[in-house]
């Protein structure tokens, strides 16, 4: 039988990646409910392809401009957050995929758990501001959540079947972004387009620009000691520029389980969709022949502190993640408005962030 699954956020990089992976295994999937933000133009054209039943739109406006070009077809078009609550707990959907970013799918993947709905989740911002409570809920309803970032995908993978308590540490491994090694005074030169272009990856313009500055991987530390529920020692960053190995778990014996796929996130997704089964993929295998090297180094946390600053923020606890993403988030966005350099963003970040989080100690930051 078919599997029903549903898209919050199938317009951005991990959503068309998702209904590629649809499209290629027509038997096996099949999409009945597809959610964006405001980008209907492509919606439009994924709904004529994939034909589901259910459609939601975040920007309100949007939402009513797709409505008028949908006029007569059986679709239920919402709005709002409620649309994107109706698409993450659809009565007919078995799985649910988190493509998207930011906090707007924190309500609905809580909607999601609660209907007891498979969950593939891309998201890392909902995990940073709300990972004790998620992961709680989960267990609470017995929902396996299933990461699609390929360093989480990769521990998931490497953690199957092996008991937690024999667990060490994990490894997460970090490309790096593609000014690593550049000194200060080069940085401040660097421009939102070199910025927003990866050397290994294509992603969307903010977790581009995550990466570029290592954010991406503070975030993602401040994930893995959710989603695996993990003391801050026991999370090590590595570089390891050419994102073959995607991360690693150390057990108390000494022993090490990595995982391995060529640097494209289809396997991570196809993995995601297919659990707990492994289904058959058309994609590329690895060729070790064709490996020159494989290469890995300690980060240079004095240029790029971006995962220091996830330790302190994990060790503090309380809303202290939340407060870094706003921060950072706020950071991001005056770089990419020309307003600071490249190299002013960790001075922004840190600035913003003991701001936010004097808020966050007296109780006036909420989630």
């Amino acid at each position: 039988m078919k599997k029903n699954i549903a898209i919050i956020g199938s317009t951005g990089s991990i959503g068309r990646q998702t209904l590629e992976i649809v499209r290629a295994n027509p038997a096996t999937y099949k999409v009945i409910g597809l959610a964006c933000g405001k980008n209907i133009g492509l919606l439009e054209k994924q709904i004529k392809e994939f034909n589901p039943g259910f459609v939601a739109v975040f920007d309100r406006g949007r939402a009513e401009i797709l409505r008028g070009k949908m006029a007569g077809k059986k679709l239920k078009i919402f709005d709002g957050e409620a649309g994107l609550k109706k698409i993450a707990a659809l009565p007919q959907a078995q799985k649910i995929v988190f493509a998207s970013s930011g906090l707007a799918a924190l309500n609905p993947l809580i909607y999601a758990i609660k209907a007891n709905k498979e969950i593939a989740l891309a998201n890392k911002e909902v995990i940073v501001a709300a990972g004790e409570t998620i992961m709680k809920l989960a267990r609470k309803n017995g929902v396996v959540i299933v990461p699609v970032d390929s360093e989480h995908s990769a521990v998931f993978q490497c953690l199957a079947g092996e008991d937690p308590a024999n667990v060490e540490k994990i490894i997460l491994t970090c490309s790096g972004g593609p000014f690593y090694g550049k000194s200060r005074a080069e940085l401040e030169k660097i421009t939102v387009e070199q910025a927003l272009k990866h050397p290994v990856w294509k992603m969307g313009k903010e977790i581009s620009l995550d990466s570029a500055t290592l954010m991406n991987k503070a975030f993602e530390v401040i994930e893995a000691a959710y989603l695996f529920n993990l003391r801050p020692e026991q999370i090590e960053v590595i570089i390891h520029p050419e994102c073959v190995v995607h991360s690693m778990v150390q057990f108390r014996d000494g022993s090490i389980k990595a995982l391995l796929t060529p640097p494209d996130m289809r396997y991570q997704i196809g993995y995601a969709l297919s659990y707990p089964e492994r289904a058959a993929t058309n994609l590329p295998r690895l060729d070790f022949n064709l490996l020159k090297k494989l290469t890995f180094f300690k980060p240079d946390y004095k240029i790029f502190p971006g995962p220091k600053l996830a330790f302190e923020a994990l060790r503090a606890g309380g809303n202290q993640p939340a407060a870094l993403i706003y921060a950072n988030h706020v950071a991001r966005l005056a770089f990419l408005n020309h307003e600071i350099s490249f190299g002013g963003i960790y001075p922004a970040i840190k600035k913003y962030y003991a701001n936010i989080k004097n808020k966050a100690v007296n109780g006036e930051l909420s989630i």
